[in-house]
């Protein structure tokens, strides 16, 4: 491999620490004793700025680093795999409409603090096949490209550890938010792949 391909990587799987360390739920503790109860209404909303803010460098390091392509995919081929990356899109789209995509984004907490309404939890539409269907829609995008480059291999790799291991760090905050009622949701669904309980975890972490 490249050294491109390392740095992407390296750069990538720093991201990814970084980004888990901030949306833990000590960090968002530390931020409650520095700045008080307004914490809950910016704190979703400054994580995603930052991440989209420091994901941006580095999804512009394949295009002006060295790169060798790997294969292409041809036609008729690449037609499917571009037909599955629409879907996955659509799959994003109708999954943060489940969830509340003002949300998601932080506007909701934002620009309607006074809403204490319990978290819901979701289990229906795509929820009803895997715990994360936003995260699984991803996957399948980043790994349908038509093109494949050493470049582009690093930054899908890191994504996809970035992507597998917050989904294991978020499952232990949805566990505290819901108890047993999401313990009983991930015994029966799960996580990523629909149809294998190959990541389902056994017990509480």
């Amino acid at each position: 491999m490249t050294i491109s391909f390392w740095l992407i990587l390296l750069a990538m799987l720093s991201y990814g620490l970084l980004h888990t360390l901030l949306a833990s739920l000590k960090t968002k503790a530390i931020a409650r004793h520095w700045f008080g109860s307004k914490t809950d209404q910016w704190f979703r909303l400054s994580y995603n700025f930052i991440a989209i803010l420091t994901l941006l460098p580095i999804l512009f390091l394949p295009i002006f680093l060295i790169d060798k392509e790997l294969y292409r995919i041809p036609y008729p081929w690449v037609m499917g795999t571009l037909t599955i990356q629409l879907l996955a899109v659509v799959a994003v789209v109708v999954g943060l409409k489940q969830t509340g995509i003002t949300a998601f984004m932080g506007l909701r907490q934002l620009l309607l603090p006074e809403d204490i309404s319990p978290p819901r939890l979701v289990t229906g539409g795509f929820y009803r096949y895997v715990r994360h269907p936003l995260y699984t829609a991803g996957l399948v995008f980043i790994w349908l490209f038509p093109i494949m480059t050493c470049n582009l291999l690093a930054l899908n790799i890191g994504l996809t550890a970035y992507i597998c291991i917050g989904a294991y760090y978020e499952e232990r905050k949805l566990l505290l938010a819901f108890g047993e009622a999401y313990a009983e949701y991930r015994r029966h669904t799960p996580m990523l792949i629909p149809g294998l309980r190959l990541f389902n975890i056994k017990r509480q972490s």
